[in-house]
Protein backbone atom coordinates (compact mmCIF):
# COMPACT_ATOMS: atom_id res chain seq x y z
CA UNK A 1 0.00 0.00 0.00
CA UNK A 2 1.45 3.24 -0.96
CA UNK A 3 0.75 6.16 1.52
CA UNK A 4 0.57 9.90 -0.31
CA UNK A 5 0.37 12.46 1.87
CA UNK A 6 -1.30 15.83 0.38
CA UNK A 7 0.62 18.59 0.88
CA UNK A 8 -1.32 21.74 -0.29
CA UNK A 9 -0.44 25.73 -0.18
CA UNK A 10 -3.74 28.22 -0.48
CA UNK A 11 -3.13 30.33 -2.89
CA UNK A 12 -5.52 34.16 -2.67
CA UNK A 13 -6.27 36.66 -5.04
CA UNK A 14 -3.71 39.19 -5.24
CA UNK A 15 -6.70 41.72 -5.05
CA UNK A 16 -6.96 40.34 -1.53
CA UNK A 17 -3.79 42.20 -0.74
CA UNK A 18 -2.82 46.05 -0.13
CA UNK A 19 0.36 46.97 -1.43
CA UNK A 20 2.25 50.35 0.01
CA UNK A 21 5.28 51.35 -0.21
CA UNK A 22 8.07 53.02 2.66
CA UNK A 23 11.13 54.52 2.34
CA UNK A 24 14.49 52.35 2.83
CA UNK A 25 18.15 52.29 2.71
CA UNK A 26 19.55 52.84 -0.40
CA UNK A 27 20.08 49.73 -2.19
CA UNK A 28 23.69 48.01 -1.10
CA UNK A 29 24.69 47.42 -5.00
CA UNK A 30 23.93 49.32 -8.16
CA UNK A 31 25.00 46.30 -9.76
CA UNK A 32 25.82 43.04 -9.96
CA UNK A 33 29.54 43.05 -9.85
CA UNK A 34 29.31 45.22 -7.06
CA UNK A 35 27.32 42.59 -4.77
CA UNK A 36 30.00 40.20 -6.16
CA UNK A 37 32.88 42.25 -4.85
CA UNK A 38 30.80 42.88 -1.55
CA UNK A 39 30.40 39.71 -0.92
CA UNK A 40 33.94 38.54 -1.29
CA UNK A 41 34.66 40.94 0.93
CA UNK A 42 32.41 39.58 3.70
CA UNK A 43 33.91 36.40 2.92
CA UNK A 44 36.92 37.01 3.88
CA UNK A 45 36.03 38.07 7.34
CA UNK A 46 33.09 36.01 8.16
CA UNK A 47 33.42 32.63 5.79
CA UNK A 48 30.03 31.26 3.87
CA UNK A 49 27.33 33.42 3.22
CA UNK A 50 23.48 32.04 4.48
CA UNK A 51 20.67 33.20 2.55
CA UNK A 52 17.26 32.47 2.78
CA UNK A 53 14.31 33.75 0.67
CA UNK A 54 10.49 32.90 0.70
CA UNK A 55 7.85 31.78 -2.46
CA UNK A 56 4.70 33.52 -1.50
CA UNK A 57 2.00 32.48 -3.81
CA UNK A 58 -0.99 34.48 -5.00
CA UNK A 59 -3.42 33.63 -7.87
CA UNK A 60 -4.84 35.61 -10.83
CA UNK A 61 -7.80 34.46 -12.87
CA UNK A 62 -7.35 31.12 -11.07
CA UNK A 63 -3.70 30.90 -11.79
CA UNK A 64 -0.91 30.41 -8.86
CA UNK A 65 1.36 33.27 -9.51
CA UNK A 66 4.40 33.88 -7.66
CA UNK A 67 5.85 37.67 -5.61
CA UNK A 68 8.94 39.24 -6.91
CA UNK A 69 10.26 42.07 -6.22
CA UNK A 70 11.88 44.00 -8.97
CA UNK A 71 14.27 46.21 -9.32
CA UNK A 72 12.85 49.98 -10.41
CA UNK A 73 15.54 50.50 -12.33
CA UNK A 74 15.84 47.87 -14.61
CA UNK A 75 14.80 44.24 -15.11
CA UNK A 76 16.12 42.27 -12.37
CA UNK A 77 13.84 40.09 -10.22
CA UNK A 78 14.16 38.13 -6.91
CA UNK A 79 12.26 36.44 -4.41
CA UNK A 80 12.33 38.26 -1.20
CA UNK A 81 14.74 37.30 1.56
CA UNK A 82 18.42 38.06 2.46
CA UNK A 83 21.93 36.98 4.55
CA UNK A 84 21.10 35.98 7.85
CA UNK A 85 23.15 36.56 10.78
CA UNK A 86 25.55 33.93 12.54
CA UNK A 87 23.55 32.05 15.22
CA UNK A 88 20.20 32.85 13.67
CA UNK A 89 18.27 30.00 12.79
CA UNK A 90 16.78 30.09 9.18
CA UNK A 91 13.06 30.72 9.85
CA UNK A 92 14.02 33.45 12.11
CA UNK A 93 16.22 34.95 9.83
CA UNK A 94 13.46 34.38 6.93
CA UNK A 95 10.90 36.10 8.68
CA UNK A 96 13.50 38.98 9.90
CA UNK A 97 14.16 39.74 6.03
CA UNK A 98 10.59 39.15 5.28
CA UNK A 99 9.66 41.28 7.53
CA UNK A 100 12.24 43.84 6.71
CA UNK A 101 11.42 44.08 2.86
CA UNK A 102 7.52 43.32 2.79
CA UNK A 103 6.07 44.46 6.05
CA UNK A 104 4.61 47.69 7.06
CA UNK A 105 6.36 50.22 9.52
CA UNK A 106 5.14 50.06 12.72
CA UNK A 107 3.85 53.16 14.79
CA UNK A 108 7.52 54.48 15.73
CA UNK A 109 8.16 54.62 12.17
CA UNK A 110 11.59 52.71 10.22
CA UNK A 111 13.49 52.63 13.44
CA UNK A 112 10.55 50.77 15.53
CA UNK A 113 9.29 47.01 15.20
CA UNK A 114 7.04 46.61 12.09
CA UNK A 115 3.88 44.93 11.94
CA UNK A 116 4.62 41.66 10.31
CA UNK A 117 1.66 39.86 8.81
CA UNK A 118 0.66 36.78 9.91
CA UNK A 119 2.85 34.95 7.19
CA UNK A 120 4.24 31.39 7.90
CA UNK A 121 7.06 29.65 6.86
CA UNK A 122 6.61 26.32 5.44
CA UNK A 123 8.26 23.43 3.96
CA UNK A 124 12.07 24.02 2.23
CA UNK A 125 11.87 24.04 -1.55
CA UNK A 126 15.81 23.91 -2.86
CA UNK A 127 19.04 24.64 -1.72
CA UNK A 128 21.35 26.64 -4.13
CA UNK A 129 25.32 27.03 -3.70
CA UNK A 130 27.33 29.86 -5.13
CA UNK A 131 30.96 28.03 -5.55
CA UNK A 132 32.85 31.02 -6.83
CA UNK A 133 32.48 34.70 -6.62
CA UNK A 134 30.26 34.52 -9.76
CA UNK A 135 26.62 34.76 -10.89
CA UNK A 136 25.93 31.25 -11.29
CA UNK A 137 24.50 29.00 -8.67
CA UNK A 138 23.50 25.25 -8.45
CA UNK A 139 21.06 22.96 -7.04
CA UNK A 140 24.01 20.24 -6.26
CA UNK A 141 27.50 21.25 -4.92
CA UNK A 142 30.13 20.80 -7.48
CA UNK A 143 32.24 17.93 -6.46
CA UNK A 144 35.16 19.76 -6.86
CA UNK A 145 34.25 22.40 -4.26
CA UNK A 146 35.37 22.10 -0.90
CA UNK A 147 34.73 25.79 0.58
CA UNK A 148 31.81 27.04 -1.27
CA UNK A 149 31.01 30.96 -0.79
CA UNK A 150 27.39 30.89 -0.33
CA UNK A 151 24.26 28.39 0.23
CA UNK A 152 21.01 29.21 -0.46
CA UNK A 153 17.97 28.04 1.07
CA UNK A 154 14.29 28.54 -0.49
CA UNK A 155 11.38 28.06 1.37
CA UNK A 156 7.56 28.17 0.75
CA UNK A 157 5.67 31.00 2.52
CA UNK A 158 2.33 30.34 3.68
CA UNK A 159 0.59 33.90 3.34
CA UNK A 160 -2.91 34.69 4.89
CA UNK A 161 -5.77 35.49 3.28
CA UNK A 162 -5.46 38.81 3.13
CA UNK A 163 -1.91 41.51 4.53
CA UNK A 164 -1.12 44.55 3.54
CA UNK A 165 2.72 44.88 2.44
CA UNK A 166 4.90 47.90 2.07
CA UNK A 167 7.33 47.73 -0.52
CA UNK A 168 11.18 49.59 -0.57
CA UNK A 169 10.45 52.83 -2.97
CA UNK A 170 13.90 51.03 -4.58
CA UNK A 171 11.51 48.12 -5.51
CA UNK A 172 8.28 47.19 -6.59
CA UNK A 173 6.13 43.87 -6.19
CA UNK A 174 5.15 41.84 -9.18
CA UNK A 175 3.38 38.96 -9.74
CA UNK A 176 4.63 36.56 -12.18
CA UNK A 177 2.47 33.78 -13.34
CA UNK A 178 4.01 30.10 -13.07
CA UNK A 179 3.82 29.65 -16.70
CA UNK A 180 5.91 32.66 -17.19
CA UNK A 181 8.34 31.67 -14.95
CA UNK A 182 8.69 28.13 -16.56
CA UNK A 183 11.98 27.08 -17.92
CA UNK A 184 12.49 31.16 -18.80
CA UNK A 185 16.15 31.29 -17.09
CA UNK A 186 17.05 34.18 -20.05
CA UNK A 187 14.74 36.63 -17.79
CA UNK A 188 14.58 35.04 -14.42
CA UNK A 189 17.36 33.01 -14.01
CA UNK A 190 18.01 29.41 -13.00
CA UNK A 191 16.28 28.75 -9.03
CA UNK A 192 13.41 31.47 -10.30
CA UNK A 193 13.40 29.32 -13.74
CA UNK A 194 12.83 26.25 -11.31
CA UNK A 195 10.08 27.11 -9.08
CA UNK A 196 7.14 26.00 -11.04
CA UNK A 197 8.98 22.55 -11.17
CA UNK A 198 9.30 22.55 -7.06
CA UNK A 199 5.65 23.71 -6.46
CA UNK A 200 4.41 20.85 -8.88
CA UNK A 201 4.40 18.37 -6.26
CA UNK A 202 2.30 20.47 -4.25
CA UNK A 203 -1.42 21.00 -4.49
CA UNK A 204 -2.10 24.78 -4.84
CA UNK A 205 -5.86 25.74 -4.26
CA UNK A 206 -7.04 29.13 -5.63
CA UNK A 207 -9.24 30.21 -2.97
Amino acid sequence: QILEMAHTVNAYPMSNYTIGSKNDQQSKDSAVQARLSRMEEQYEREGQRRTVEGVLLVHQHKHPHVLLLQMQAGSFFKLPGGKIKPGESEIEGLKRKLASKMAPEGPDGPDGPVEQPAWEVGELLSTWWRPNFEQHMYPYLPVHVTKPKECRKIYLVHLPENCTFAISNHYKLVAVPLYELYENQARYGASLASIPLLLARLQAVCV
